[in-house]
């Protein structure tokens, strides 16, 4: 036996027929909402000057992702002779670094702001 399900649109204002599904956003929210023809013109012409005046934002996938980042304020790299400038600058000041590896950053902040 076949079935034939049937969906049916209601306008969300009225509730006579609807015609589409119109997809906004406001205040970082989304929104769907259900209208007639009727309707829908409406809403987009209470819109339209806001349209035109705004800029289009990036996609969903990018805000989830929380969109392209900044990028960081880096301090610039450092060579071999500078890394253990700044080891034996640490030690006269009492800091615990290690002879390899990576410089802890709080060494890398007081170094750089005393030179």
């Amino acid at each position: 036996m076949a079935q034939i399900k049937e969906i049916r649109l209601v306008d969300d204002l009225s509730g006579d027929a609807a015609d589409e599904t119109i997809e906004f956003g406001l205040d970082g929210r989304n929104y769907e909402i259900d209208l007639s023809n009727d309707n829908a013109k409406q809403l987009r012409d209470v819109l339209a000057d806001y349209v035109a005046a705004a800029r289009r934002a990036a996609g969903p996938a990018a805000r989830r992702r929380g969109g392209p980042a900044a990028p960081a304020a880096r301090r610039p790299s450092v060579d071999r002779e500078q890394n253990q400038a700044i080891r034996e600058w640490a030690r006269k000041r009492g800091m615990k670094v290690s002879d390899r590896g990576r410089i802890p950053a709080e060494v890398l902040e007081a170094y750089h702001q005393e030179n």
